[in-house]
């Protein structure tokens, strides 16, 4: 029962926004299926860190989430800042049920325990938040990003954080997240978002405070799900 994680799918089959219109993504739901059927089994659970789907409407994602219940494994889905489909977790758990796919699963103000790993985590937000809007939008994330915590602390097991957003980037911290990982002692983050070589050359990949920081971005792992240490 193995844990793997990815971000950023940008899945469209049910919306016009081809992303292979851009450098590396040709082919890339093909490429995507291929990867993760050879790396995923049945038992496995992944982690997908928000850009699940462009679908604007959550009855548009049909298509989406048909494709993502196909693959091997159980599946947590977080929010990312291109799913304008997310809506609350009821009724994102009430849409699923009612499609029968019942691999798919919401991460949002809650935890899941993954054999000896309790899985938490939320979307995050910009690194450099400097108006008072986003400053508000820092503080109810972090608050998010706590409740997780402490209900996979409950679970029991090594503590696993995964946002969307990364919460370092070009050496500007995003404050209010960072010191929770931190006081929380997190040893892993994951994280999405940033695309592109030269965007990702930005992004930190390494230790951070104690942190090992993990860039999942779909074209930065070859649209291979990578197992979690």
């Amino acid at each position: 029962m193995a844990l793997f994680t990815i971000a950023d799918l940008h899945l469209s089959l049910g919306a016009d926004k081809p992303m292979d219109v851009f450098r590396g993504w040709q082919d890339y739901v093909e490429r995507l299926e291929e990867n993760w059927r050879d790396a995923v089994g049945e038992e496995d659970t992944v982690v997908i860190a928000g850009d699940i789907s462009w679908a604007m409407k959550l009855e548009d994602t049909v298509k989406d989430f048909s494709f993502i219940h196909s693959l091997p494994g159980q599946k947590l889905l977080l929010k990312g800042n291109h799913d304008y489909w997310w809506s609350t977790r009821n009724k994102l758990d009430q849409f699923f049920l009612a499609n029968g796919w019942d691999s798919l699963h919401i991460l949002h103000n809650c935890a899941y325990r993954v054999g000896d790993k309790a899985i938490c985590g939320t979307r995050g937000w910009l690194y450099n938040a400097e108006t008072e809007d986003d400053r508000k939008i820092v503080s109810r994330e972090a608050g998010r990003l706590l409740s997780s915590i402490q209900q996979a602390k409950v679970l029991g097991g090594e503590l696993v954080a995964f946002l969307h957003y990364p919460p370092v980037y070009d050496g500007m911290e995003c404050q209010g997240l960072l010191d929770i990982l931190c006081e929380n002692r997190i040893r892993h983050c994951y994280f999405g978002h940033i695309h592109g070589q030269v965007a990702a050359r930005r992004a930190l990949a390494g230790q951070y405070k104690g942190i090992q920081m993990h860039l999942i971005a779909c074209d930065s792992i070859n649209f291979c799900p990578v197992l979690v240490g």
